[in-house]
């Protein structure tokens, strides 16, 4: 009887950093929902506007061009992490000496702020004085214009995050993997189990629900990927890297079209939330 008391009184603890989590949550997506449905005017009240500012929105090319860039920037740095970042836990996972040495190193890309990450891909990547171009020209390649190019842009962001975000995973793996029964590789060995046999079908398997976590947290940071465009290309050239979130801040903060970016978050928000209950349910079916 204690203990169930016990339990009560814990739960009614935790009731107001309940209420206040849901109010931050809550609170501020009701409002945006609602600039949404509104037609806001600076000096003015908003008025309702029903569905106008959504009509506006998928009418609009610059929408779909930041969706499908929004997109491409998820998977292909979704991707890249995950594959690389799986492949580098692995190898510090079997390597005691090694994850002691590589693991402070491990962690320094994605302690460092989102401006800093940017500044230094200005002056690695400037096409005239960049590191990155003087060593492609000392191997005799020729030099690219990364972030200035609408053919590499997207390409050139999706990489400045990987090469963030890469160990976050690789971290993550690694704790996986090291948690995983030993047992069961035993009896592989003992089968005579090849190293790739026992990747393909021990290892992935039993790291399943370790990577879609992984892949979960980094979904939510890379489809509202923000700072990092913004710093080093504000978008351009044109609109080659505008992302919905560079989309919405243009039209919000630079022409106060408060409604139709809001609609863009909110339409976002939908994208994100649908992402997340999708990695759940996969998650749901993948557990051991």
């Amino acid at each position: 009887m204690a203990t169930v008391n016990l339990r009560r009184s814990y739960r009614w603890m935790a009731i107001p950093a309940l209420a206040f989590a849901a109010a931050m949550i809550v609170y501020p997506f009701g409002f945006a929902v609602w600039l949404a449905l509104a037609d806001v005017q600076l000096g003015q009240d908003p008025k309702f506007a029903g569905l106008a500012n959504f009509r506006k929105m998928f009418a609009d090319g610059e929408f779909w061009n930041g969706l499908r860039l929004t997109f491409f920037l998820y998977v292909v740095s979704l991707a890249a992490q995950l594959v690389l970042g799986t492949w580098l836990g692995l190898l510090l996972a079997r390597s005691q000496w090694a994850r002691g040495i590589v693991r402070p190193i491990l962690i320094s890309p994605f302690m460092l702020p989102p401006v800093v990450v940017g500044m230094m891909a200005i002056v690695i990547l400037d096409p005239s004085f960049g590191i990155a171009n003087w060593l492609l020209e000392k191997i005799g390649l020729p030099p690219g214009l990364w972030l200035s190019d609408p053919a590499t842009v997207m390409w050139t962001v999706a990489g400045l995050d990987t090469w963030q975000w890469t160990p976050f995973v690789a971290l993550i793996v690694m704790g996986g993997y090291l948690a995983l029964p030993t047992d069961v590789y035993d009896a592989a060995e003992i089968d005579g189990a090849t190293s790739w046999q026992r990747l393909r079908y021990i290892t992935l398997p039993l790291l399943a629900p370790t990577l879609i976590t992984a892949a979960v947290l980094r979904s939510v940071d890379i489809l509202r990927f923000f700072d990092i465009i913004y710093l080093t290309t504000q978008g351009g050239p044109g609109i080659s890297s505008t992302t919905l979130n560079i989309l919405a801040y243009r039209r919000g903060f630079e022409f106060f079209e408060l409604g139709y970016a809001s609609a863009v978050m909110v339409t976002l928000a939908t994208i994100v939330l649908g992402t997340v209950l999708v990695f759940a349910r996969l998650r749901r079916a993948v557990a051991w």
